[in-house]
């Protein structure tokens, strides 16, 4: 039989020549058992399998082992919870309360990040496409009326209280202000603070502009106009006060740079205008302005006629002939025993009162000055106190917004 097989197999292989030889599976061992029959009867096959192994019984889960053999050995943490009858017991699942608790939790966490997201969505659109109520004709009436046009560098840093216009200029040229990233060098650079980034000294200059100021002071005795000397008193400290109830008044806008209007010497007394509007300033304390100054000089001694014709004929002040507008003798009073002279002079030259009294042989004891322009001191403003100026005020003193 073993022959018949191997002669079989060896014809079924080779019968192709062109074809390639595959690896040959072998056959299972075919046990075979003759039993008693005649010849003529076909042979019987007894095959026989090995027995199935037997499947393991399912073992109780143990509550305090450290794996689940269903899960590939994941660590299981039991559950103490307590049940309607009042009593501990042991579960393998975390309880009902605390899966809904959770699944609440999670849905409304999803729920705010999608309306934050809508939020912020709506604002990028809106911000993208903002709407305006006006027309283009009157946007464009606004902007060539009541708009601020674009300033010189210079003056947008002194109107935000930086420095002087003068010291200004120095920090734009020593190179320490940028605009819109790259550093300016020129004064002269036409600006726009709500719309161009400036930064002074690596610090950012505030968009929004300070609140114009105009006051009227009252300067006493032994103060100076200027602010920059630490060792002599400024008139500017007598504004502390109003400057600290302007902060409040303004609160988000930055503090105004206040400087004097001309200047008074330190024996000096009187009106002086406190401003930080650099326009104003220039405007009134230019020549081209033509406003009249009137000045009390109390006179030690006593003042004769020839006195009064020697200080209207002038004298010379740096090399320029000066000449009052008027020279008046004012009556005496009970109270004030010296003489009193009314000087009105315009052009304002240093100490050009001082000058002209000296020339004539005289000596000041006392001088204050008492108007500028069209707008005098009031009567009842006492020394080191100040006024807030209105628009009729401005005016008087021949200011043209």
């Amino acid at each position: 039989m073993a022959a018949t097989v191997a002669s079989l197999s060896s014809s079924l292989l080779f019968s192709k020549p062109s074809l390639t030889l595959r690896p040959f599976r072998t056959l299972p061992r075919i046990i075979t058992s003759s039993l008693p029959s005649s010849s003529s009867s076909p042979p019987q096959f007894n095959i026989s399998f090995a027995p199935p192994k037997p499947k393991p019984k399912p073992s109780e889960p143990d509550p305090f082992s450290d794996s689940d053999p269903e899960s590939g050995g994941q660590l299981i943490i039991p559950w103490i919870v307590r049940g309607e009858d009042g009593n501990l017991k042991l579960q393998m699942h975390p309880p009902a309360r605390l899966l809904h608790a959770t699944a609440n939790s999670d849905t409304a966490t999803t729920t705010t990040k999608v309306t934050k997201k809508n939020k912020i969505n709506k604002n990028k659109s809106s911000e993208v496409v903002p709407k305006s109520n006006y027309s283009k004709a009157a946007r464009r009436f606004y902007n060539d009326n009541f708009k601020d046009p674009p300033q010189r560098l210079s003056k947008v840093l002194a109107a935000a209280g930086v420095a002087s216009r003068r010291s200004s200029e120095e920090l734009i040229f020593g190179g320490k202000v940028t605009v819109n990233g790259s550093v300016c060098n020129t004064p002269q650079t036409r600006v726009d603070p709500a719309k161009d980034i400036i930064y002074v000294n690596g610090n950012r200059l505030p968009k929004k502009q300070p609140p114009k100021v105009y006051l009227a002071l009252n300067k006493p005795k032994g103060y100076i106009c200027s602010s920059g000397d630490k060792e002599s008193k400024s008139v500017l400290s007598l504004l502390d006060d109003y400057l600290k109830i302007l902060d409040k008044r303004n609160s988000g806008l930055p503090k105004p740079r206040l400087f004097t209007v001309g200047r008074l010497d330190v024996a000096t007394t009187g009106l002086i205008i406190v401003t930080n509007d650099g326009d104003f300033s220039q405007q009134i304390s230019h020549p081209s302005a033509n406003l009249s100054k009137e000045y009390i000089a109390v006179i030690d001694g006593d003042v004769n006629k020839r006195h009064l014709i020697a200080i209207n004929g002038g004298t010379v002040i740096e090399g320029v002939h000066c000449t009052p507008d008027s020279v008046e003798l004012l009556p005496r009073q009970p109270d004030i025993p010296r003489p009193r002279l009314r000087i009105v002079v315009h052009e304002g030259r240093k100490h050009e009162v001082r000058e002209l009294v000296k020339n004539a042989g005289l000596e000041i004891h006392s001088l204050k000055r008492v108007r500028i322009g069209g707008f005098r001191l009031p009567s009842d403003l006492g020394i080191g106190k100040h006024i807030e100026l209105k628009q009729s005020h401005l005016k008087a003193l021949g200011w043209k917004s």
